[in-house]
C-alpha cells in the first residue's frame, strides 16, 4: 500500500502571503493561496434553492393547515423576511475587516471564532454540526419514505386504494445510504456545482407536480377547503392543537434553514469585484424569493386541497393516488434531490472533521495521503476520507431506521438550529464587527428579533418533542 502514496499532505497551507505568490500563480490562486474560486451568484444560488427547497416543502400544506389561512401565509413571509435579513448580516462576516480584502472566514465556525469568543465558539460548533447530522438523518427519512411511496402508488394503482400495501422503509434507507457512500467521497463543495445544479432543478420538477395536483384536485372539489384558523377543535383536542401549532412553526423554520452553510458556500464565489458579500445577498435575494413563491403555492395549494385532512407529506401522505406515474416521477425527483441535498449539508462537516485530523496526524500516511485505486480510469483516493465518511453515512442511516418520523423530525430539527445558527449568531456578529453601540436603537431592535426568534423555537422544539412521544408509542424499530 505504502508504494501507491502519491502525495505526502492531503491539506495546503491554508494561508500564502499574496506576495508570495507571483504574477504566475497569481492567475491560478486566489489571495489567500487556494486555488481560484469561480462560483458565481447563479452557482451559489443552486446550492442554497438545493439545500432549502427540500422535504421541508411536502410538509408546508400540513403546516398551513395547523395554522390555518390567516396566520399559515403570515408566518411563511415571516420566516422568509427574517432568514433574508440575518442571512445578509452573516454573508457580512465572511472577510473580517474591508469586505474585498480582508481576511477570508472560510466557515461558519470561523467566521464566530474571528468575531465572537470563548464558549461561544464551542456553542456554535456543536450547535451546527449537531444540526448538520439531523439534517442528514431527516433527509435518508425523507428519500426513503418518497422511494417506499414509489412502490405504494403502484400497488395502489394494482390492487386498489382498500389495499393497505404496507411496505418497511427500512431497505429504501439502505439504498439511499449505500449511494450517499459513494456521492460523499467528492472531495469538496467545489466539486459538486454539477450536483447540486441537478438537485435544484429536480426540487422545481416535484414541487411543480405537486402544485399541479393540487390545482386539479381543488378544481375536483368545487372550491378552497380550510379555514381562516386552521383545524378546529374537536377535530383535535385544545391541547393537540396547540402542539401541532407549535409543531408548524418549527416545521417552516426548518423549510428555510441554510444559515449553517451559507459561509461555506460564500466561500466558492470568484475573488472581488464586487465582493463576495454583495454577490451572496443577491443570490440569498434570488434564492429566498424563489422558495418563498413556491412554499406559498405548494403550501396553499395543499392547505386548499386538502383542508383539515391535509397529509404530513403531500406527494407520499396519499392524498393523491392517481396518475400513479405522475406521483412516480415527483417521488423520484425527490430522491435525486435529497441526495444532492445531502452532499450540500454534509460536506462542511466532513472538511471539517478531516482538517482536524490533517492537523492532528500530519505526519500519518492514512490521514494526508492518497492512494491510486484503478477502475474505469486511475483515481486517487484519500483512506481517511473514504473510511470516515463511509462510518458517518452508515451511522447515520441506522439512526434513520430507528426513527422514521418525518413531520416531527423536520419540526425539531428547524427549532434545533433556527434561533441559534440563523439568528443568534449573526446578529452577534454583525454587532461585533460593525460595532454597533449597545442600547443604540440598531442594537434593541436586534435583541428584539434574536429574543423573539428565541420564543418561536422553544415552542416548536416542544411541540415536536410531544409528537415524536406520541409515535414511539405506537413505533417498533425497524419494523415500521
Amino acid at each position: 500500500m505504502a508504494d501507491k502514496v502519491v502525495a505526502t499532505y492531503y491539506y495546503p497551507p491554508m494561508e500564502v502571503a499574496a506576495a508570495e505568490l507571483g504574477h504566475t500563480a497569481g492567475s491560478k490562486l486566489d489571495d489567500d493561496g487556494r486555488n481560484k474560486r469561480t462560483g458565481t451568484m447563479w452557482t451559489a444560488s443552486s446550492h442554497i434553492i438545493t439545500a432549502v427547497i427540500g422535504s421541508g416543502v411536502l410538509s408546508l400544506g400540513w403546516a398551513i393547515a395547523q395554522l390555518g389561512w390567516v396566520a399559515g401565509p403570515a408566518v411563511m413571509l415571516l420566516f422568509s423576511l427574517v432568514t433574508y435579513f440575518t442571512s445578509s448580516l452573516l454573508a457580512d462576516c465572511y472577510r473580517s475587516g474591508d469586505q474585498s480584502t480582508g481576511k477570508r472566514n472560510y466557515t461558519y465556525m470561523d467566521a464566530v471564532n474571528a468575531n465572537l469568543s470563548g464558549i461561544k465558539v464551542q456553542i456554535c460548533g456543536v450547535l451546527q454540526y449537531a444540526n448538520i447530522v439531523g439534517v442528514s438523518i431527516g433527509y435518508t427519512i425523507a428519500a426513503s419514505i418518497s422511494m417506499l411511496a414509489i412502490k405504494r402508488a403502484n400497488c395502489f394503482h394494482g390492487n386498489g386504494h382498500a389495499d393497505p400495501c404496507k411496505v418497511s422503509s427500512a431497505p429504501y434507507m439502505i439504498i439511499f445510504g449505500v449511494a450517499q457512500v459513494f456521492f460523499s467521497q467528492i472531495p469538496d463543495f467545489d466539486q459538486i456545482s454539477w450536483l447540486s445544479m441537478l438537485a435544484a432543478a429536480m426540487s422545481f420538477t416535484y414541487s411543480s407536480i405537486g402544485l399541479g395536483l393540487g390545482i386539479v384536485q381543488v378544481i375536483a372539489n368545487g372550491g378552497v377547503k380550510g379555514s381562516l384558523t386552521g383545524i378546529s377543535i374537536g377535530t383535535v383536542t385544545p391541547m393537540q392543537k396547540v402542539w401541532r401549532s407549535t409543531q408548524a412553526f418549527g416545521d417552516i423554520a426548518f423549510a428555510y434553514s441554510y444559515s449553517l452553510i451559507l459561509i461555506e458556500i460564500q466561500d466558492t464565489i470568484r475573488a472581488p469585484p464586487p465582493s463576495e458579500s454583495t454577490v451572496m445577498k443577491r443570490a440569498t435575494m434570488v434564492s429566498v424569493a424563489v422558495t418563498t413563491v413556491f412554499y406559498m403555492l405548494c403550501g396553499c395549494m395543499g392547505y386548499a386541497a386538502f383542508g383539515d385532512a391535509a397529509p404530513g407529506n403531500l406527494l407520499t401522505g396519499f392524498g393523491f393516488y392517481e396518475p400513479f406515474w405522475l406521483l412516480d416521477i415527483a417521488n423520484a425527483a425527490i430522491v435525486i434531490h435529497l441526495v444532492g441535498a445531502y452532499q450540500v449539508y454534509c460536506q462542511p462537516l466532513f472538511a471539517f472533521v478531516e482538517k482536524w485530523a490533517a492537523k492532528r496526524w500530519p505526519e500519518s500516511t492514512y490521514v494526508t495521503g492518497e492512494v491510486e485505486v484503478p477502475l474505469f480510469r486511475t483515481y486517487k483516493v484519500n483512506m481517511f476520507r473514504a473510511t470516515w465518511r463511509t462510518a458517518f453515512v452508515t451511522a447515520t442511516t441506522v439512526v434513520s431506521m430507528m426513527l422514521p418520523f418525518f413531520n416531527d423530525v423536520v419540526g425539531f430539527l428547524g427549532a434545533l438550529g433556527f434561533w441559534p445558527l440563523t439568528v443568534y449568531f449573526p446578529v452577534e456578529m454583525y454587532v461585533v464587527q460593525k460595532k454597533v453601540p449597545k442600547w443604540s436603537t440598531q442594537w434593541v431592535c436586534l435583541q428584539m428579533l434574536s429574543l423573539g426568534c428565541l420564543a418561536i423555537s422553544l415552542a416548536a422544539a416542544a411541540g415536536s418533542i410531544a409528537g415524536i412521544k406520541s409515535d414511539l408509542k405506537v413505533y417498533h424499530p425497524f419494523k415500521t
